[in-house]
C-alpha cells in the first residue's frame, strides 16, 4: 500500500515530462491577426496573440518584419492542411492556435511535422520578402561564387536564404529558449525538428534561369538561386514525417541527448524528424488525445494510399452518395468574334466515413511507407 503514492508521483512526473508546454508554435495564432491592425507602431506588438516576451521584443525591434511573419503563420496553416488532406490526421487542429489539443501539445509525430514546417515557412517567407523588396532591411541574395555553367550567367534577384534563416530562427526558436517552459526533452525535440525544417528549406534552393536570345533561341540564360515553392518543402517534410524516429532522452557521456528508442547505439540524424510519444490512430473522435476522428471524411474507393476507404474509414465501412456539380465554362472560339460558353453538369460518386464504432489499425503510416517503397 505504501508504494502507491510513489507510483502516482512517478506517473505524474512522467506525464509532465512528456506533455510540456507548447509555447513553440503558439505564434501561429498570428494567422488570426485582424487586417485592421496596421502593425506600424511598436505598441501593436503587445496586441499580437501567441507571442512570448522574446518575440514581442523582436517585434518591437523589427516592426517592418511582422507583416511577413503574419503571412508566414497563415501559410503554415494552409500548407499543413494541404499536405495532410488525404490522411486521418488532417492538421485541422492547427487552426485552434494558440490553444492546441494534445496532438500538438505533446511530443508527437504530428507536432514534429508542424514545428519543422513552421520553421521552414517563416524563413521561406522572409527570404522571398527580401527578393520582392518588401523588407527594407534586406535585398537580393548574394551571387554564388561558382560559375553557372556554359551559356549561363548569374543575374536576376536571388532569394535571400541566409537572411531568411537568420531572422526566421530568431523568431520561431525564441519560445524554446525560454527557461521553465516544459521539459528539456521536449525542448530538444522541438529545436531539433525546427532545424530539420530549415535544412529541408536549404535543400530546396535551386538554380532558376530565364532565356534570352533572338526569336526565343535561348542563346544566353540569366540564372539565380531561388527556393522551391512551399508546397514542395512541405511534401519533403511529410516524407520525413512518415519515416520519423521515436526517441528517448538518455544520458550519453556527461549530458542527456535524444537517441533512437530502438537503436540507441547511434545518435539522431540531423535530417530526420523525431518524436517522443506515439500518436493514436485518429479513427474515433477523442479530444483528450487531440483526435477529431474520420466520420464524414471523404475517401477514395479506388486508392491504395492514405485516402483509401480502407484506411480513412478504419474498417468501419463508408456511405456512398452522389452529388451534381456545375463545372466552370468551357469556351469555344469561332472566327474572331463568336464565343460559345458551355456549362457542363457532372455527377460524381463520393464516399464518406461511416460512423460505426469499430476502430481501425493504428499502422496507417506504416502502410503508407510500404506503399511508397513498393
Amino acid at each position: 500500500m505504501r508504494a502507491r503514492p510513489q507510483v502516482c508521483e512517478a506517473l505524474l512526473f512522467a506525464l509532465a515530462l512528456q506533455t510540456g508546454i507548447c509555447y513553440g508554435i503558439k505564434w501561429l495564432a498570428l494567422s488570426k491577426t485582424p487586417a485592421a491592425l496596421a502593425l506600424n507602431q511598436t505598441q501593436h506588438c503587445k496586441q499580437l496573440e501567441g507571442l512570448v516576451s522574446a518575440q514581442v521584443q523582436l517585434c518591437r525591434s523589427n516592426l517592418e518584419l511582422m507583416h511577413t511573419v503574419v503571412h508566414a503563420a497563415r501559410e503554415v496553416m494552409k500548407a499543413c492542411r494541404r499536405a495532410f488532406a488525404d490522411m486521418r490526421w488532417n492538421c485541422s487542429s492547427i487552426e485552434l492556435a494558440p490553444n492546441y489539443l494534445l496532438d500538438l501539445e505533446r511530443g508527437t509525430r504530428e507536432s514534429a511535422f508542424v514545428y519543422a514546417l513552421s520553421a521552414a515557412t517563416i524563413s521561406h517567407a522572409i527570404a522571398r520578402a527580401c527578393t520582392s523588396g518588401d523588407l527594407p532591411g534586406c535585398s537580393c541574395g548574394p551571387v554564388p561564387g561558382e560559375p553557372p555553367g556554359p551559356g549561363n550567367r548569374w543575374g536576376g534577384c536571388a532569394d535571400n536564404l541566409s537572411y531568411g534563416l537568420l531572422m526566421g530562427a530568431k523568431f520561431s526558436d525564441a519560445p524554446m529558449k525560454v527557461k521553465k517552459t516544459g521539459s528539456q526533452a521536449n525542448k530538444l525535440m522541438r529545436l531539433h525538428n525546427s532545424e530539420v525544417g530549415r535544412q529541408a528549406l536549404r535543400a530546396s534552393l535551386e538554380m532558376k534561369c530565364k532565356c534570352h536570345g533572338v526569336s526565343g533561341s535561348c542563346s544566353i540564360r540569366t540564372c539565380w538561386k531561388g527556393l522551391q515553392e512551399l508546397r514542395d518543402v512541405a511534401a519533403d517534410l511529410k516524407t520525413r514525417y512518415l519515416s520519423a524516429t521515436k526517441v528517448v532522452h538518455r544520458p550519453m557521456g556527461t549530458r542527456k541527448h535524444l537517441v533512437p528508442k530502438d537503436l540507441d547505439i547511434r545518435p539522431v540524424k540531423d535530417s530526420e524528424l523525431v518524436y517522443l510519444q506515439s500518436s493514436p490512430d485518429f479513427c474515433m473522435k477523442n479530444e483528450k488525445v487531440g483526435s477529431h476522428g474520420t466520420q464524414d471524411r471523404q475517401c477514395n474507393k479506388t486508392s491504395n494510399g492514405s485516402d483509401s476507404c480502407d484506411l480513412m474509414c478504419c474498417g468501419r465501412g463508408y456511405n456512398p452518395y452522389t452529388d451534381r456539380v456545375v463545372e466552370r465554362c468551357h469556351y469555344a472560339r469561332h472566327g474572331r468574334r463568336l464565343v460559345l460558353c458551355l456549362h457542363l453538369e457532372a455527377t460524381r460518386n463520393r464516399r464518406s466515413g461511416h460512423p460505426g464504432r469499430r476502430a481501425g489499425t493504428s499502422k496507417e503510416t506504416d502502410k503508407i511507407k510500404n506503399n511508397l517503397a513498393a
